[in-house]
Parts: C-alpha cells; structure tokens; sequence
C-alpha cells in the first residue's frame, strides 16, 4: 500500500492542505505566551496563625504541633514544614503535583477546624490559609521613593493606586508591595507622667477604644426629605487624637498629649527599605508584579510599563517610580537568540542539502518540511496550552536536525528512479512506495524515544513534558510531510537534466564525497573481515561507557544568569533593628562600588523575617555589557563582605526555579530530625562545622537560632492576688506597653489604619525599662511592676522549626566554582553518615532532593527509552533481532558524549540527559536505513548477511 500515491495524485488537495497547516501555525505561534520557563504549579497552601505575644517555643508547642498533627490526616502531603517565631507560626504544606489545589484548601479548612478546640483561646482569629506557587518569581519589580513625602504617604500610593491597578491587567496574579509602610497613629505614653496622674495604661487603651469610634447612629424620616445623622465619633490623625480625654483628675481633664507623644507614624517602625543606584540611597517602597500561570510574560511587562506615564502624572512631582528590574528583559533577549538560532539552523541544513544536491529545487522540497512541522507544531501547542519558553524553543531548534531526514530520504529515493530514466511523476509513486515503511519506522520509532518522558513524575516531568510533546509534535508532522508535500513536489519540479547538469561546485563536492566513500568503503570490509575482533570493541566500548557514566560529574539544574544576585545577611542573634541598619549601609557601600551592580534593593527589621537579617536584590548590568558572569561576581562580592566581624553575608544566585515552601541562606539545604531536641540541637551544630570544612561547599549556616536574648518574667500570684490582679491584666497591660497593643482602627477613604498603644521609645531600650511600668486594680490603685512581678535575663529560641512532627535543623549550603551538586550531595552524606548517631537522621530539601530522585529516574528513563525504540522496531520488523542490530551503534555514541561532556569540564544535569536521550534517537534513524537496504539486498538478490549489509550502506550512502 502507497500512503503517498493519493497525495501525488491530487497536488491541488496537498496544496490546500499545506497552506492550512501554515496558516493555522502562523496563527497560533502569534497566539503563544512567551516565558522562560514552562509553568509549574506545585499544588502547596501556606497556613498562618498568631498569638500576640507568644513566645517561639509556645507557638511551636501550641499551635504549630496540633495543627501538624491534623494535617498529617490528609492525603497527598508531600512535605510539611513550619516555623514558629514570637507571636506567629507558619505551616507549609506541599502536595503531590497530582493533587487537586482546591480540593486540597477544602481538606485544610476542614482540618482547621478540627483542630480549634486545641488551640489557645486567647487566639485574635482562628488560623488563615493561602495558595502560593514557591515557583512563581516576579517578573517586574517597581520601587517609588521621594526625598520629601513620608513613607506612609509612598506606601498608600502603592497600595491604593498603583498595586491595584497593575492587578487588574490580564495576565498579573497579584502585586506584592515589600517594606511597606503603612500609615498607623502611635501613641507613645510616659509611664512617669501616667504615675503622676495615678492613670494606669490599660485607662489609656480604653479611652482610645471609646473616643474613636465609627458605629451607625440612625436615620431621620421627614415628610420632604430623608437625613442621615453623622454623629463625628470618628478621628482621621494624631492630631485629632491630642485632645482626647482620658481621665478627671482635680476637677480638671488629663488629655491624651499631656501623657504621652501621638504621633503620626507607620504600623512596623522597625522595618525599612531602600532602593541604591549609583547616585546613592534612598527609602523605598518595592513593588513586586506576579504573573499568572500561562501569561504571556512580555506582553504582561508592556502593559505594566504603559501604566507608568499615567501613575506618573497622578503622582505629586515629588514622587519617583522607576522600574528597578524588568525579566521580560532576559526573556526578550533569549528569545531573540533563539529565532536567530532557528534561522541559522535552517540555513545551514540548507547549504549541507545543496552542498549533496546541487540541484536548486531538490534543496527546496526537503527545505520545505522544515517550515511546514514548524508550523504545525505551534498548533498543537497552542492546543494543549503550551508557552514559547527555553524548553520547547529547544525543542523546536533540536527538531530542525531531524524532520527534515524524512524527506530527505523520500527525495532521494525518487532522484534515484529519475536518474534510472523513470519519468518524475512514476518515480514518485515508485520511490515513495518502497521507501514509506522505512519512513514509517524512523518516525515512529523516533517519536517513541520521547514517550518515557511523557510518563515521568514530579518536577522534572512537569518541567520535560512540554518538551517531549513538542518535538514529538514536530517529528510526527515532519513524517506526514515527507509522504504527502515531499513526493508530490517531486512528482512535478523533479527534472533528469536539471540533475545531471553539474557546475564547478556541484563536481568539487563529488570528487570529495567520492575520497570519503572510497575510505569508508575500505574501512567497512576491514571491520566486516574481523567481526570477532568487532564484538570484542563493543564489548569494551560498552564497559567504557558505563565505567564513564560514573565518571562523568553530576548535575540538576544549572544556574542561569538572569542579571540578578541575592545576597542574606545574618548577625548575631538578638542584634536590635538599629545596629542592622548600620550593617544594611556598610554592606551596602561595598556592593555599590561594584561597576557590574546596576541598582539593588535592601531590607531589614519586621516583615521580612528575623530581627537579626537583611536581604539585598541586585540587579546586574546586563549580560552583554560585563565580562563577568553573575557567578563570578557573586565570587568578587562573597569575599568582600565576610571581613566584617558581627555578621555573615552569603552571595547566591536565584534558582531557575524554586523547589520546596522553605528557603535558606544557600541554594541547597540538609534537614536535621530527631524526636530529642537536646541531641538534635548538639550534633546539628557539629555536623554544620564538619560540612563547612568540606572543600565542595561553601555559604554554609544553619536556621538554628536557640540563643536569642529573653526576659523571663515570675509573677507573685499570691500578691497580685491579694492586690485586686490577676495574670490575664498583668500580661494585657504589658503587651499594652511593649506590645504595641492595636486600640483602636481609624476608617479611611480607600483604607483601615491602626491606633497603637506603647511606651515611649526611650522606655523599650532595655529590662530596666520594665520597672517603669504600673498596673490599675479595679479599685484605682497603681500598683509598681517590681511589686508584684520578678525579671530574669535569660536566652530562648529566635525561631523553632519543624518538619512533619519533628523539630528539625535546616543546614544550607553553596556549592565552590567548578564543584558538581552530586560531588557535593556525597561528600556531606558522607560527612552525616560518619559522625551522626542512630537517633539523628537527615534529608535532602528543595532542589538538592529533587536531585537525588532525578539521578535515579533519569536512568531508568534512559534504559526505558532503549526498551521501548526495541519494542516499536520489533513490531515493525517483525523480528526480534533487527532491533538489537539497529541499536548496537548507542554504547560508542553514549561513549563520545560522556568523554565530551568531561573534557569540556561539563556536567551531565537534566539537559544533558535529554541530549543522551536524544542520542537513542539520532543513532537508530542512521542504522534505520542501512538496515532497510540490507534487508532488501538480503531478500531480493539472495545476498549474504555480509553482502547485504555491505551493499545496503553503499545503497544509503549515495546514489547509483
């Protein structure tokens, strides 16, 4: 059967068909959103939950661990973790990539509310959850800065104008507004003019709740007309709040500004943010622009960016938004590389088709299947919702090698008719005739190389299957235009004399093409003389290669160059917010003297994370104009910021993308577990000091912080008793103080600001302060703080982790220039394994246990590829030889690659991995041919296997 003969018969029907298959490509390549990477939605909630004033070890105990405990009931957890800190704890649960986001939140609220009852109860509100992506990455990050207006007035321009407005441009997820500064009135009360007055604090709470008020007061119906009554209980700002009055004292009333300073101010005081160019530093308030899944990044950054002239003009003169980073950028550029890339492929399989053909239109027709499965495979991913990323783009460019071997392969079959003497239109029909099966079998068996990745699990499949499906895609289109448009072109711009009118560089590539058949010829019959001497070479070839394959230096995913560097900051614990702002601008100082570092963003205090960290986002001159790379910079920096004693700096690179809810220091991380935490807390500190004198690694630290300064407070409860308190108003009036203590909310226009109650700040520098502080009884006396309760200075934890049930250690680490992560992944296992007890056990985190897995799975999948091309060629041969025939060429070809990769100082991550599978692939279609025509030599001229094979790779090689 001719699947090729209807199409050869009816050129206008192939025609149309064509130009469909155009069009439509054409169409759907305009219609593909551009990213970088192909989209990866790990299914993982975070839940949140806060206790006011709670210590770490009790938000641990008391809300981490029951809440843990009920989540262990559902199914399709693949990593829980938490981290509790004062007055907060955090759960992060990730779910198998297969399990449903939403059934998953309906399985956590559910859980929650299981698990209230256990809960503390003096909990503000039950615990919260949320869906995030730790994969998701901001594309557009925006800063606003001013030399004159406040930062609360910076932050309620981000928040009510432009964070809202950015979020509601298709594509954007959300915006996330960093270092903010929202407004807060702070009353900031005197305890020795509160003494003065015989006023306790918590009087001083009660008149802020009872004097700003915002409650419905009614309406008037007349017969003419209908009137709200606005009774004005609602005050807008510090000034407002000076007169209020809190007491009686003499017949005359004490107000608010004679006790203490209002102010206005911002809800986290301790928190600051700086944006530093090269003209210097200024306050800051970042903006950071999410986009959704599936968007089209470049499209989302031009439309933020066409947003910017109108903030502008809506912003006082004052006022600056810049854009500080822009990853549409990188984008933009690789996908430029990538169409020149593609064009240039093309030309130069071009020129090797003419460079053999010397014919103009025979080096079209063959040209030809290249645009065509181009096309075609934009449609299909279109269809199953694909993007124009680093993974299909490579797809597509690796492709270009392979769909156009099928037609080159009809063509030259049909040449081979015409230049017998057949005319064109019979040589088509002939040549595709005996030529289809041999078509069929490259293709198929091609396509089924890539069928195993499509079957792979976890991240490394979600990340591969859009590039298996794409080249797959094209080389099955590339397979239906070489027996349908291939032929048929044949059958009418085919001409014998256009053939063998040969010109000056048409005989120079004969003569050549003959020296290397006439050297490969005598090189053939040698081997075919000494096939034992032959099995014993690929014997040892085939030893070499897996002897190699262990050699050959191991890898994930390797680090990208997006223009950007992290760098952490870390002092000693129970390092106060003041000291770390000093820190923020030394080290800032140095990373601006770098000339590769364009612009970069600080941050310190509250709302990042520990009161004792500083985190800078640089952005990079772009790659085209440094000579360094972002690792190498991160080399020239590292050095640079660990001479200063009192904190740690570690330089890293973001991940291509992130894996796992938690996040260290270091790109890689080893969690430490033991049910004791006395002994989990001992060898963690040990095995830390062993892994930093590892020579692989570097940047190594730990997320262990048990050293925090803490005041232990005894209350006398007999005399606090005996004086009209109890332990709940003796801890209410202290978080009055220090808390601060949220009194009261002032409802705005477009927001909801807070009123905070503490001491004055010269008050909450040190435990002294304490003394300082009263409580009222209910019958009115104050009653001195060192009375009744007793100060102890003492240490505790900063924060207290978990991950499952169990407190757990994080130690991350950084790997050395030139060091491999399989290198290093065995050298600190080693390290564990020599020094830890039984009871201490440890596990790779993120992306260094996604490593391990994929070592293993991609080495099944390599051997399942091999399986199933012999499976597909043995059903199509019919034979259970052939096959092994066929693939007998892939230890020497596998040996080549994995010498090359060590020459070159390169490793084999997931990339060169999928180059291995290719490998099956582009081995198997060479032997597919020889194997066809020896077959036919064998069957039709009685020759021996020998004979055959002899003449079937003289037939394969060039025309007769």
């Amino acid at each position: 059967m001719n699947v090729s003969a209807p199409f050869i018969r009816r050129p206008i029907a192939t025609s149309l068909i064509m130009f469909g298959v155009g069009v439509f490509g054409l169409l759907s390549y305009r219609a593909l959103p551009v990213s970088d990477l192909p989209n990866v939605d790990f299914p993982t909630l975070n839940v949140g939950a806060g206790l006011p004033g709670a210590d770490p070890g009790t938000m641990g105990s008391a809300v981490a661990s029951p809440l843990e405990r009920q989540f262990t009931t559902i199914a399709g957890i693949d990593e829980m973790t938490s981290s509790s800190s004062t007055g907060s704890s955090n759960v992060t649960l990730q779910f198998d990539l297969g399990r449903d986001i939403d059934s998953a939140a309906v399985d956590v609220e559910t859980a929650i509310s299981a698990v209230m009852p256990l809960l503390p109860a003096g909990m503000p509100a039950p615990p919260s959850f949320r869906k995030f992506n730790p994969a998701d990455q901001p594309i557009m990050f925006l800063g606003l800065t001013s030399d004159v207006v406040p930062m609360y007035v910076l932050d309620d321009y981000a928040e009510t104008m432009i964070a809202p407005r950015i979020s509601m441009i298709g594509g954007v997820s959300q915006v996330q507004v960093q270092g903010a500064q929202k407004y807060a009135v702070r009353v900031q009360v005197d305890p020795n003019k509160l003494h003065a007055e015989s006023i306790g604090i918590n009087e001083v709470n009660q008149a802020l709740q009872n004097w700003n008020v915002n409650l419905p007061t009614g309406q008037l119906f007349g017969e003419d007309a209908t009137y709200n009554i606005q009774a004005g209980g609602q005050l807008m700002d510090a000034d407002a709040f000076k007169p209020v009055v809190v007491a009686f004292r003499h017949g005359a009333p004490v107000r608010l500004d004679q006790l203490a300073h209002v102010v206005d101010n911002v809800e986290d005081n301790k928190n600051a943010s700086w944006l530093y160019t090269k003209a210097g530093a200024r306050r800051a308030i970042n903006l950071q622009v999410m986009k959704q899944p599936g968007s089209n990044t470049i499209a989302v950054t031009d439309a933020v960016r066409s947003l910017l002239p109108a903030f502008q003009s809506q912003l006082p003169p004052s006022v600056h938004l810049t854009i500080r980073g822009d990853r549409s950028r990188n984008i933009r550029e690789a996908f430029t590389d990538i169409q020149w890339t593609m064009a240039l492929t093309l030309a130069l399989v071009v020129a090797v088709i003419f460079a053999f053909l010397h014919s103009g239109s025979a080096t079209v027709i063959p040209a030809l299947a290249l645009p065509f499965s181009i096309l075609g495979t934009f449609s299909v991913m279109t269809l199953v919702g694909y993007t124009l990323d680093n993974l299909s783009m490579m797809a597509l460019i690796l492709s270009i090698g392979f769909v156009v071997d099928d037609a080159i392969v009809m063509l030259e079959n049909i040449v081979r008719h015409i230049e017998h003497g057949e005319q064109p239109f019979e040589a088509a029909l002939k040549g595709s005739e005996e030529i289809g099966f041999t078509i069929l079998s490259m293709t198929i068996s091609l396509a089924a190389v890539f069928i195993p990745i499509l079957f792979m699990s976890g991240i490394l499949g979600r990340l591969f299957r859009e590039f298996a499906v794409t080249i797959t895609a094209a080389i099955l289109i590339s397979g239906v235009v070489s027996v349908t448009l291939t032929p048929t072109l044949c059958s009418r711009f085919i001409r014998a004399d256009r053939l063998h009118a040969k010109g000056r560089f048409a005989r120079f590539m004969e003569r050549q093409f003959a020296r290397m058949f006439r050297g490969y010829e005598w090189s053939l019959g040698v081997v075919l003389r000494h096939r034992p001497v032959m099995l014993a070479v690929f014997a040892g070839v085939l030893a070499a290669t897996v002897a190699m394959f262990g050699i050959v230096p191991k890898g994930f995913i390797p680090d990208q160059d997006n223009d950007s560097l992290n760098v952490m900051v870390q002092a000693a614990q129970g390092t106060s917010y003041y000291e770390m702002v000093g820190n923020v601008g030394r080290i800032a100082s140095i990373i601006n003297a770098n000339p590769y570092v364009d612009s970069f963003f600080a941050s310190t205090g509250g709302g990042f994370g520990s009161m004792n960290m500083a985190r800078f986002n640089l952005q990079l001159a772009p790659r085209r104009s440094r000579p360094l790379s972002a690792a190498e910079i991160a080399q020239q920096i590292r050095p640079q910021l660990l001479r200063f004693p009192g904190f740690r700096a570690f330089v890293s690179l973001p991940p291509a993308i992130q894996i796992g809810g938690r996040m260290g220091n270091s790109s890689y991380s080893l969690t430490v577990q033991s049910a004791d935490t006395t002994i989990l807390y001992a060898w963690a500190k040990r095995l830390e000091a062993a892994i930093a004198e590892l020579p692989v690694v570097q940047d190594v630290s730990d997320d262990m912080q048990m050293q925090s300064p803490r005041v232990n407070l005894v209350i006398d409860r007999d005399r606090a008793a005996a004086l009209g308190l109890n332990a709940s108003e003796i801890e209410s009036s202290l978080y009055d103080g220090f808390g601060p203590q949220w009194s009261s909310t002032i409802y705005g226009r477009a927001a909801q600001y807070k009123v905070l109650l503490e001491l004055d700040p010269q008050y909450q520098q040190d435990a002294g302060s304490l003394d300082k502080l009263a409580f009222k009884t209910s019958g009115g006396a104050l009653v001195p703080f060192e009375s009744i309760v007793k100060r102890q200075e003492s240490v505790g934890p900063q924060t207290v982790n978990h991950v499952g049930e169990l407190p757990a250690v994080s130690i991350s680490f950084g790997l050395r220039p030139g060091v491999s992560l399989g290198a290093a992944v065995d050298r600190v296992n080693r390290a564990a394994a020599a020094m830890l007890p039984a009871t201490v056990t440890t596990a790779f985190q993120g992306s260094a246990k996604t490593f391990q897995q994929s070592m293993q799975n991609l080495s099944l999948l390599l051997f399942v590829a091999i399986g199933v091309v012999y499976i597909v060629l043995g059903m199509l041969y019919e034979s259970y030889v052939h096959p092994i025939t066929i693939l007998s060429g892939l230890p020497s070809a596998g040996l080549g690659a994995l010498i090359t990769l060590y020459l070159f100082g390169n490793e084999l991550n997931i990339y060169s991995f999928v180059g291995l599978v290719m490998l099956v692939g582009i081995v198997k279609k060479n032997a597919i041919m020889q194997i066809d025509f020896a077959l036919e030599a064998e069957r039709r001229h009685g020759k021996t296997p020998a004979d055959a094979i002899y003449e079937g790779w003289a037939g394969c090689s060039c025309r007769s």
